[in-house]
């Protein structure tokens, strides 16, 4: 028993002596001081530096690492030997009192006495001499840090920085900003300092570039190092060098990311589960959402697929398949480094000419095959798509046209907007048109031009998307091929398919309102329309809504007009307009009653107002659909074709035919001009300004006075013309750039072919506001989807 006692007084007298030391009982007057090279020791080195020797190598190309006995920290690391000299070495040695975040433990910061040195950051428990090295964190350059930050202070009261390291992280804390701001500098010196660390699957891949012409000596390195071949075994750490704590994947915080080695581990856990998988899809996609966000993890998983897809014990096993079919995926959307690149090809060669004629043959042709064509995709593939690359096949691609009519193409990952446009005339048999073709995004509100490098396998993905997050009737999201510039209307035959496209495409302008006209010239277009749909009237044939037949902003106006005229109040309200305030209601206990009667008596104005509105438009499109069908009856014994040529007659009259509409939001000029909501007409001669709903343009310019255009800031669009200055504010920025260049190019084609264009083009015109070599053309930013 006293024994007992004795020992519970020397533990409680050595725990008061630590707390001593950790709320400073002792503390010097400075909290840190610098540390000269001078107080080195006589061989440049700090006492406390570890050292790790170079890797041997055999001279069949084998290496046997040999890494002397360090902190268990270094071990999984090679370093190679560090070139500056230490006359060059300006590192700066820190040493001073910190205080330490401690996890699990009921004090959760304590004091420390901290020293830097050139290979590590330690921490004792006091600044004398002798004193207790309480730990050490080794500083590679693969060691980050974490700066100050003002939100830190202000919820703590303290700056702090953190330091990772491969098995630690220090959070450190002190009073004093400049104070943190030096430790920080003088740690990340120390850091950048460090040679590049290389994993022992580096160093491998290595031997295997220089020997790859000696088979020998590759299998010699496969069998005595595992760290290249299949295993069950879970991975522990990555098979390349990634930072400690590393910040990059901050930015997609919101989907759950740990740090970029922690998703490492698990994404080989991922490729582990495909084994047992009843469904591979979901899993196959999660990698490569993780290789979309996160980049740097894109030659990790090359080298895992390696690794599992070598000497595996039962290949042709369906299982076993699954690597083959997500290394597919992979090398369909992502390209890895050059490095990694060479290596992933010698396996599959390697592979190949191990088991010839079998399904691993088969993939890793494929595969071959794909790295010559992949680009980085922007989406992940869809459902779909995986599926059919699990089989290696292709998919199934509907496009549609103007009018009622499709086609469907086969198409592979890499397949682009250009071949597709190029496939698209050679079924049509439009290849001899003077015309150009693009591809557009198109659902019930909304289209865009394709830009003709794109992805449409990124485009059907995308529609995917969208599709799952919009609401039913917007979500017909569509591929459509359709007239892209408009360069010689005359010559398009009557009895082409060019001409149903230029008939539909004028009739879709037609019901956005972009084709100013009377209103009698489009009731007579929407009957001209019916005529052409469906023949000959007849009470019982289907007969489609106004909306497809004829503007509806135009029913909706002549509605507003007609309600916007005040209605006559009742005598009550007007003899409470002629008396004075004085003599109203006052104020007082009936204030909120009378303010709760006068917001209902308000609301319930407002729905007789949306209702009254609502029935004057069903009265009013119930009157224009009549005279549509009165202007129909008249039409009868019209042919289809007869009744596309009477539309287009009618249209043609427009002196702006065939150029294409861009909401302007925003328009001045050097001049002193200014204006806004007007339309900006690019067609295949002019650039024009119209007032909306107008038919005659404001201004006009000529392609042979426009000396410069391009985008001037990220809303506007410039374009100078002669002495003067237009600028545009508009969101169809890419859009109007986009056609420009195709009919900038169209002509100097033309004139390349000596055509007359009846064009005046300068050849000092500038795209994008960057001068032009000598080539007369200008530099397209972006080509549509058919070359032009």
């Amino acid at each position: 028993m006293p024994l007992q006692g004795f020992r519970w007084f020397l533990c409680c007298r050595q725990g008061f002596s630590l707390l001593g030391r950790d709320y400073g009982e002792k503390e010097e007057e400075e909290s840190f001081e610098l540390r000269n090279k001078e107080d080195l020791t006589s061989n440049g080195r700090s006492p406390a530096e570890v050292t790790v020797s170079q890797p041997t190598r055999t001279a069949n190309g084998t290496n046997g690492h040999t890494v002397s006995e360090v902190s268990d920290e270094m071990k999984s690391l090679i370093i190679e030997k560090n070139k500056m000299g230490l006359e060059e070495d300006l590192e700066l040695l820190v040493k001073g009192w910190l205080l330490r975040e401690v996890r699990g433990s009921w004090i959760k910061q304590r004091r420390y006495w901290f020293v830097l040195s050139q290979d590590s950051l330690d921490y004792y428990s006091g600044p004398e001499k002798g004193a207790r090295r309480l730990g050490t964190l080794v500083l590679t350059n693969l060691c980050s840090v974490i700066w100050p930050d003002k939100q830190t202070y202000k919820e703590t009261g303290y700056w702090s920085i953190t330091v990772y390291g491969r098995k630690h992280c220090y959070r450190l804390f002190t009073k004093h900003f400049n104070e943190a701001v030096h430790w920080a500098c003088a740690i990340q010196k120390v850091i950048d300092t460090k040679a590049p660390v290389e994993t022992p699957t580096q160093l491998l891949i290595r031997d295997i570039e220089e020997n790859k012409f000696n088979p020998e000596a590759v299998e010699h390195i496969y069998q005595h190092n595992p760290i290249l071949k299949y295993t069950q075994g879970p991975l522990y750490a990555p098979l390349l060098p990634f930072p400690y704590g590393s910040l990059e994947h901050t930015y997609h915080s919101g989907k759950g990311y740990g740090s970029v080695r922690e998703e490492a581990v698990k994404l080989f856990n991922c490729l582990q589960q495909l084994e047992s998988a009843r469904e591979p899809v979901p899993i196959i996609q999660g990698v490569l959402q993780t290789c979309l966000d996160l980049r740097t993890l894109r030659d990790e998983v090359y080298c895992q697929l390696v690794k599992q897809t070598s000497c595996t014990p039962a290949p042709h096993t369906a299982a076993h398949l699954r690597y083959w079919q997500l290394l597919t995926c992979m090398s369909c959307t992502f390209l890895p480094s050059s490095t990694i690149l060479k290596y992933l090809k010698f396996h599959l060669k390697r592979i190949q000419s191990q088991s010839p004629d079998s399904e691993m043959d088969n993939y890793a042709s494929f595969i071959g095959e794909a790295l010559e064509k992949t680009k980085c995709r922007e989406c992940v593939p869809s459902w779909e798509e995986i599926q059919m690359l699990m089989n290696r096949q292709e998919m199934l691609c509907t496009v549609h046209y103007p009018g009622p009519g499709s086609c469907q193409l086969y198409i592979s990952s890499h397949t682009t907007a250009n071949e597709v446009v190029r496939r698209m005339q050679e079924k049509l048999g439009l290849q001899e048109s003077k015309n150009t073709f693009a591809l557009y995004e198109q659902n019930t509100l909304w289209e865009q031009p394709v830009a003709s490098g794109t992805l449409i396998a990124d485009i059907l993905t995308r529609f995917e998307n969208l599709s799952s997050k919009e609401s039913e009737s917007n979500s017909q999201w569509k591929l459509c091929f359709k007239l892209y510039c408009l360069l010689d209307a005359d010559s398009i035959s009557v009895d082409s398919i060019e001409y149903l496209f230029l008939f539909e495409q004028c009739h879709e302008m037609v019901v956005r309102g972009q084709l100013p006209a009377c209103e009698e010239d489009l009731q007579a277009l929407a009957a001209l329309r019916l005529q052409c749909l469906i023949g000959d009237f007849s009470t019982h044939a289907p007969c489609p809504p106004l909306d497809d037949l004829f503007p509806s902003h135009m029913v909706e106006a002549r509605v507003l007009v007609s309600l916007s005229a005040p209605p006559a109040l009742p005598p009550c309200q007007l003899a409470a307009q002629g008396c004075p305030t004085s003599q109203r209601f006052p104020t007082g206990l009936l204030a909120g009653a009378l303010w709760s009667h006068t917001a209902t008596a308000a609301h319930k104005q407002k729905v007789e107002q949306d209702m009254r509105l609502r029935s004057r438009l069903k009265e009013e499109a119930a009157a224009v659909m009549g005279s549509i069908v009165e202007r129909w009856k008249g039409l009868a014994g019209y042919s289809r074709r007869d009744s596309m040529a009477a539309y287009l007659a009618i249209a043609r009259q427009w002196s702006g035919f065939g150029c294409t509409l861009y909401e302007v939001d925003f328009y001045i000029s050097s001049t002193g001009s200014f204006s806004q909501k007007l339309w900006l007409g690019v067609a295949a001669t002019s650039v024009s300004l119209y007032r909306q709903g107008e038919a005659e343009a404001l201004e006009s310019f000529p392609y042979g006075q426009i000396c410069s255009y391009g985008v001037s800031d990220s809303n506007t669009f410039k374009i100078t013309a002669g002495d003067r200055d237009l600028l545009f504010e508009t969101t169809k920025l890419t859009e109007i750039m986009q056609l420009m260049n195709a009919y900038f190019s169209a002509i100097h084609r033309k004139r390349g072919k000596g055509e007359d264009t009846g064009i005046t083009v300068a050849d000092s015109t500038e795209v994008a506001f960057h001068h032009l070599a000598s080539t007369p053309t200008p530099t397209l930013l972006e080509l549509p989807s058919h070359p032009v």
